[in-house]
Formats: C-alpha cells, structure tokens, sequence
C-alpha cells in the first residue's frame, strides 16, 4: 500500500539523486550517498542490492526492477523489495533519461511528480479529516436505541443488552473499513491491466471525479512523450509508451490502434483529433505545436496546465464529497428529530 510518507521518501530519493549527477556524481557513488540520508527511507539491504547492479552494468530503471522483484535475474537472485517497484510511468522516463544522457533532468521530473502526488493525497485526506470522524461519531451514535440499551446494559451489569450494539456496530464499522481498505487496493498503480481498466470504467461513472482523472493522466502522457522525444525515441514508440506510462488503460488501448495508421505516413497531430479521450484544448495545442515545429515547449506547457487542472478539479470533489456527506448526516438528524417530536406531541395528545 503506497502512502504519501512513502511518496515523499521517493520524490527525496530523486531529487538527491538529480541534484549529486548534475554535480557530476557516478551513479553508483550517487546511490551511496543518498542512502546515508534517511529522509529516502532507502533501506541498507535495498541500497546493497541497487549498487550491485549498477557496477554490474545495469542501468538504474534495470537495477530498480530487479529490486522490487519485476525483473528476474538468476545471476542475482536474492531478496525482492516490492515497496520499491517502478511504475510504467518510472520505467518511461528513467529509460529515456539514460537514453539521452539526461539522467539528472529526468529525476527531476520524477521529484516533482511524486512530491505532486504525495501533496493532492494529503491535501484530501485533511480536507476530509472532520468529515470522517464526523461519520464515526454518527455511525456509532444512531440508531439511538441501541446505543440506549448499551449505555443501560452497562450501568445496570447487564451485559446482554449491550450485545446487539456491539454486533450491529461490528456489521456496519466492518463494513465501512472493508470498503476503505478495498478503494485503496485497487486504486494502487501496480495492479493488473484488466483491473484497472475496470476501475477506469467505475470512476468515469462519478462527475468531478471522471475528469480529475482524465487530467492527470493527460498530464502523465505529456510529461513522458516530451521526455521520450527529447531523448531521441521514434515518435511511434514514443507515444506508445507515453501512453502506458499514462495510467489509463483507455487511453493505452486508443494509442494502439494509432500504428498501422502512423507506418502509413499519418502524422500524430492528425490522428489526436480522433480520440475522443483528450480534451479539445489538448488536440488543438498539439496540433499547432507539431506545425510549428515547437513540439518539445508545447508539451511541458500542456503537461503543467493539465497537471494543475487535475489538482483542482480533485480538490473540488473533495469539497463536494464532503458537503453531500454532512448534508446527508444532517438530513438523517432532522428527521429523526422531527419525528421525536411529532411522536412526542401525539403522545401528550393522547393522554387527555
């Protein structure tokens, strides 16, 4: 399970890393650095195994996967650390980056994206911090009936009344943290193919949601496809693993289809117009950056704006979320009170 202490460690972990190779570090040096700073969270085991790789000849995004247990390498068979798997998206950029020399530029942007990605998770998490104890506080309260019997049951000694509280409590609270832990898991980037297509299919059924993810994943493919050309990758397979890096196996499948047509001589400006999956201010700024040969500065403007417009788009529904969720428990309260009272009064006006 991928936390936002765990992002933060991997932006520190690239960051370290592009700022010791600009200075002209050798990689393997570099690593042993960074791993004496215990902000990377970069375990003795895990910087033992990478630097072995290196000095091996492996390149970093190799040495990464054999780490984490992506790749297999009998030679160097030993402990995988799952914790420390690579993304497409990783892979992508580390690969173009070693390509062209780059190396340093590339964990940069590797920085930046995680420590992106690390600050939205805790921007949502304390935006609906009150709100979620506000929903415990509630669950546990109503229905006031059994919280009654409870409460009784345990200044009475009588403990079998408060049985079925605690059994619908465990019912309902179990439940809950079943649903939780289980968007958790399947939102994690490293599941199957298919898996995430199915939830791309499920959150492209929730408004707001639906295009913060679009965004995002434009943006992922705008990052990736300029570092990919930048390194001198085939427009073809440029875009190719830009759009797997993406995370949207929707977009991936669409990206596809482009080939026969791009061996043919189509250029990408004019097949982007036929994928419904980008917005129209993407199609039109691509567009108009092939054709005028500003591809490269096109990209990163496309990349940032995209970026940010899927930060700001999570963080309304956020917002909305938590209105919809205290006016729903809000809602609950007035009719429960509303209906105590009207209870109330029939009973006074029945007595005489």
């Amino acid at each position: 399970m991928v936390t936002p202490r765990q992002l933060n460690r991997r932006a520190a972990l690239f960051e370290q890393l592009a700022g010791m190779i600009a200075a002209g570090v050798p990689l393997p040096k570099a690593m042993e650095l960074v791993g004496r700073n215990r902000s990377t969270g970069m375990p003795r085991g895990v910087l033992q195994a990478l630097t072995g790789h290196l000095q091996q000849g492996h390149t970093f995004s190799d040495a990464m996967q054999l780490v984490s247990g992506q790749k297999r390498d009998h030679a160097a068979a030993g402990r995988t650390h799952k914790e420390f798997s690579l993304s497409d998206f990783d892979v992508a950029l580390l690969s173009a980056g070693e390509e062209a020399g780059r190396l340093d530029e590339t964990f940069k942007l590797l920085a930046h994206y995680y420590a992106g990605r690390a600050k939205i998770i805790y921007e949502a998490i304390s935006s609906l911090a009150i709100t979620i104890v506000t929903v415990h506080v509630f669950l546990l309260v109503f229905p006031i009936g059994l919280w009654q019997a409870f409460a009784l049951g345990i200044l009475h000694g009588q403990y079998r009344d408060c049985v079925p509280f605690l059994e619908e409590k465990a019912v309902v609270f179990g439940g809950l943290y079943g649903l939780a832990w289980f968007l958790m898991f399947a939102c994690q980037g490293n599941r199957g193919r298919g898996w995430r297509a199915a939830m791309e299919r499920i959150f492209g059924l929730i408004p707001g949601l639906r295009s913060a993810v679009k965004s995002l994943s434009v943006a992922r493919l705008a990052m990736a496809l300029e570092a990919l050309l930048g390194a001198g990758v085939p427009m073809i397979r440029a875009w190719e693993l830009a759009a797997a890096s993406s995370g949207s196996p929707q977009l991936r499948s669409d990206v596809a289809r482009w080939a026969p047509e791009l061996e043919a001589g189509t250029t990408p400006a004019e097949m982007v117009g036929q994928i419904r999956y980008f917005p129209e201010m993407f199609t039109h700024l691509y567009q108009t950056g092939e054709m005028s040969g500003k591809l490269d500065e096109t990209l990163e403007h496309l990349h940032t704006y995209f970026e940010d417009e899927g930060f700001r788009q999570l963080r309304m529904f956020c917002r909305v979320l938590n209105f919809l969720i205290y006016f729903a428990v809000a809602a609950f309260i007035a009719v429960f009170v509303i209906r105590f009272w009207i209870s109330y009064f029939n009973q006074a006006l029945g007595a005489f």
